[in-house]
């Protein structure tokens, strides 16, 4: 089901941001925390709502294999199955890793009408979804992602090839 319809918006969108953490795993950290934790660039888009110049991120381009994990609190969010090529000069994926993962605001700033995403875990920005821009994906959407949100942990090529995790 869409997210742009009744079921974000009537259930779980919000037009409002709420504090630091969403869920009971959610990192509770003090603005200063953050500040100690991230660059500055990270802090002005993690959790100011910024967003990087575009064709300037480091995976907007990548086609490595693997998961893109929230840089704030490590929460996995995005693979490389679902990521695809948009020209849009920041990473974009179809769909997230899994519901649950990111969380979605009605963002009316900037004199336009758009849902943000954030990371469910620690309520960090991550970027926007759009839908309906024609894009050949079984989504239709575009979760258009700051490459300065995201941490790429690359699959090795021993767990391509085994599928095995013993020790």
């Amino acid at each position: 089901m869409s997210i742009f319809g009744n079921n974000i918006f009537g259930n779980k969108a919000t037009d409002s941001i709420p504090g630091t953490g969403t869920g009971p795993a959610a990192p509770q950290k003090s603005d200063a925390d953050w500040r100690q934790e991230l660059t500055p660039e990270e802090y002005h888009v993690l959790r100011e709502a910024g967003t990087e110049r575009p064709y300037t991120g480091e995976y907007w381009d990548t086609h490595t294999a693997g998961a893109y994990h929230c840089r704030a609190c490590g929460a996995e969010l995005f693979t490389s199955n679902e990521k695809f090529d948009s020209h849009c000069g920041w990473p974009s994926f179809w769909a997230p890793l899994a519901e649950g993962a990111v969380r979605y605001i009605h963002d009316r700033t900037l004199g336009m009408e758009r849902v943000e995403v954030r990371c469910a875990n620690c309520d960090s920005h991550l970027g926007h979804v759009f839908e309906g821009e024609g894009y050949g994906t079984p989504t239709d959407q575009r979760f258009c992602i700051n490459s300065v949100s995201l941490k790429l942990v690359p699959r090795s090529d021993a767990e391509e090839d085994s599928g095995n995790t013993e020790s």
